[in-house]
Formats: structure tokens, sequence, C-alpha cells
């Protein structure tokens, strides 16, 4: 049965398991978030207290967050809460969830990876429609024939936007665990539904929400809008950045040209959903008016085969995927990253993928940055600073950079955008010149490049 204390709701609940349980294993500890985005989630497939972590209990949510949230408010926006597990015969299905006539068609697919059979544990962000999901999966060894050996079941909610379902982590991994080892026992996650709910419009059209327009302008200034801030263990950029290495220019340029981006990972996935944050927040602009008929670089997170149809009408995204088949689905993406290596099958853009001197000059500068700030951070006690956001404002800073220079040249009496004007926006003359001429067209920047080919005469 559930018992609840007289103090808010969901504040202090504790799962009182049937009799004679197995014995339980002990819930990770309040800082399972902040593992380094390389590992995978930790916990084993026992079950513990189930407590729902919300941001009363927990004092470092602002800190884990970052900058960008303050003075905008976002609304708990639970549309929906499932538990789906694998059935030998049947495969992937929703056993439970709430409401009871939610539409869930695929997410059996996308809250249980292909080739999670292999892993103990995982999360995954992926969308659904207009909704963004939060799953947390587990996989139990068991003494039955009947399961093969093991239960595998994820725990998941959906909501119309990703920004918070950061919040609820910590109770989803333990929901999962919990079910693993009590299957059926639903309580704590209709009081977690009942308490937390969306009242969606009567429409229902279930609009991706984002933050107020005038809430952006205030933290222009803040290193990133909130709509690109997910949660993320301490050090998440920084790893992406030295998994990559100088690649990362290669992503950012293929990023800002708003690009559809496909990461490709064996489970666990959940560390790939970060480097699908992480690639958008490179294409930061925070000058207002640039790009607004440009397509949004919209994250998709986890995608399988389910997801095709939805794929091929968008215009640019960021993805990830441990379907192997999505390589040869070329239609459905203009870059395929496969573990470090960023690669293109379109003609046009061969020539991004080759790292010019500008790109080596960019990347020893950030590489400068972070060793000073860890220093400050070492030697002078400096916790106002976090590597996180010197990574996502040093990348806002290079693009501010790019379209003021083109926004200047544009309105100016001659515009005639210049080796000088190139150099100036730190970009190589020659090794830049295609990258340039697509920026151009995609923003619609109605300048006259004159750079001198020197293959040409």
């Amino acid at each position: 049965m559930v018992e609840q204390s007289d103090r808010a709701p969901l504040l202090d609940w504790e799962e009182v398991p049937p009799p004679e349980p197995a014995p339980a294993v002990p819930s990770p500890d309040a800082d399972g978030d902040r593992r380094p985005p390389d590992s995978p989630v930790t916990g084993a497939g026992g079950p513990a207290p189930v407590t729902a972590v919300t941001d009363e209990q927990d004092p470092d949510e602002t800190d884990r967050t970052g900058p960008g949230l303050s003075g905008w408010e976002e609304k708990d926006q639970i549309v929906a809460v499932f538990v789906v597990t694998f059935d030998t015969r049947s495969g992937n299905m929703v056993e439970w969830c709430l409401p009871h006539d939610v539409n869930l068609d695929g997410v059996e697919f996308k809250s249980m990876a292909s080739g999670s059979h292999r892993i103990a544990n995982d999360f995954i962000y992926f969308r659904k429609g207009s909704y963004f999901g939060l799953a947390c999966f587990a996989n139990m060894p068991v003494e039955s024939e009947l399961e093969r050996g093991a239960r595998m079941k994820s725990v998941g909610i959906l909501s119309p936007s990703y920004t918070l379902l950061y919040r609820y982590m910590h109770f989803l991994e333990n929901q999962v665990r919990y079910q693993l080892r009590c299957p059926g026992h639903y309580s704590p996650l209709a009081a977690f539904y009942e308490d937390k709910k969306a009242v969606l419009p009567p429409a229902g059209n279930g609009l991706v929400t984002s933050c107020p327009t005038s809430a952006l302008s205030s933290m222009v200034n803040r290193c990133m809008h909130p709509e690109m801030k997910i949660t993320h263990p301490a050090g998440c950029m920084s790893q992406f950045i030295r998994f990559f290495g100088e690649q990362i220019l290669v992503l950012w340029k293929f990023a800002l040209l708003r690009k559809r981006i496909l990461i490709f990972s064996p489970p666990p996935v959940g560390v790939v959903c970060y480097r699908v944050y992480c690639c958008c927040c490179l294409a930061n602009i925070s000058i207002p008016g640039i790009g607004g008929l440009v397509p949004e670089l919209r994250p998709f997170f986890y995608i399988n085969v389910a997801d095709i149809t939805a794929l091929e009408t968008e215009l640019s995204y960021v993805a990830c995927t441990t379907e192997k088949i999505f390589e040869e689905k070329k239609e459905l993406y203009d870059v395929y990253v496969d573990n470090q290596n960023v690669r293109t099958h379109r003609d046009s853009l061969q020539s991004l993928l080759k790292i010019n001197s500008a790109d080596r000059e960019k990347y020893r500068k950030l590489s400068e940055q972070r060793q000073l700030l860890l220093y400050s951070q070492e030697v002078d006690g400096d916790s106002t600073s976090n590597e996180e956001d010197l990574c996502i404002l040093f990348f806002m800073e290079q693009n501010n950079r790019i379209f003021q220079t083109l926004g200047e040249v544009e309105a100016s009496a001659d515009p005639t955008l210049t080796a000088e004007h190139v150099r100036a926006m730190g970009l190589d003359p020659q090794g830049d010149r295609g990258f340039l001429v697509d920026l151009l067209e995609v923003y619609g920047i109605d300048v006259m490049l004159v750079i001198d080919n020197p293959c040409c005469p």
C-alpha cells in the first residue's frame, strides 16, 4: 500500500512493498544525476524506497539547470505517465498508463531502445508527436523460464516541454526498479500523475511550449535560452567537447547551417541524448531578428524506425539512434555521426568536414579559456563560473560576431564581404568559403562575397 504524510503531495512518499519481498538494493545517492555523461545511470536491478524528488528537496537544483531559468517559472505539465515492459511473446508493450486513453503508439519502442537487453540500466529522452518524453530503463535478472532469465521495464513521462523533465529523473529511476521487483503496483505513479498532470487547452493540440519572448530578451546575456537547457551532469558540455576534439568545429558549422544531424551509438543512449542537446547548444544566437525564417534546430533526441515518416518532413533536427539501419537511409539526414567520425554523403558539404587554420585557432582559444577557468576554480576558489556556461557562451559569442559583421556589411553602402571581414568573424577566407556561401543562402543575407579562389587564375 501507499502511505502519505500530511506534507504537500509527493514530498514524502514511501512505497510499502508486499509481504516477503526480495532483498532490496540501496537506491542511488542523492548525487546520482551528477554522473559524468559517459557513465550510464547507476543502480542495480533491485528496488529501493520510492522517493519523489522535487525542487523543494534538492537545494542544488538551480546549479544543475544552470543560469537562464531565473525570472521564468515554467509549470509542471505532465500529460502522461507509463510503464513499458518487454514480453517474451509480444515484444515491447505498454503495460500501464495514465490517462488510460492517451495515445502512446510507438512509445514502447522509444522508451526501451533497441539493444537495451545488453545493458543493466539507461535513461532516454525522446519526442512523441508534439510532446517530449523521459524514460528510465532497467534490466533485472530473474529465475524465470517464461521471462528467459531477464525482466526489463521502462517507466516514463510525457510533457509539452523537455526543460523540466530532469526533475523527475530520480523518481523514475526508483520507480522502474520497484516495478521490476513488484510488478503491477502503480499507486505511486498514479499519485504522481494526479499531482503533476497538465491542464492543456481545450483544443488539445499539445503545442510544444517555449519561453515567452519577453523573458528571452531579458535573459540573452545569461549564456543561452532556457528552452535549450535540460539538466545534465556536471561536465556534460566539456566532455562533449573533449570527446569530439577539433571535430566540434565541424559539428558547429553544420548546426549553424541547420542541417539534419543524426548521431549513431550503441546503448546506453542517455549519454547520446546529452550529445544531441550539446550539439543544439552550438547554434545559439542572441542577436534579435537573426534567423527568423530559418528552420529551428529541433532536438528529436532518441529515434527509431517508427520515426522515419516524421523525419521525412523535417528540414532541420538533431537526433540519436541505436539502429544501424538509419545509416542506409541517407534521404533522412545530411550529417551522420558514428562515434567520433563525422561524415556527410552530400557533395556540397564535403568541404565543411576539413579542419582549417581558423578552426584550430578557435579550438585553441576554447581550450585555453577552459584551462584558465579550471585554474581559477582551483587556486582562487571561484565558484561563480562553470565550464558548461563558458563553452556555451564561447560558441554564442562566435555566432554573434559572425552575424553582427554580416549585418553591418549588408546595411553598408557597399555590401561586399571581403577577406578582412571574414577574418574579423574568426573564419578562414579560403577554408570557410563554402561555409559562408551556404550561411548567406540559409539566412537570406544579401551581401556579395568577393574572396579570391586560389584554385582559379
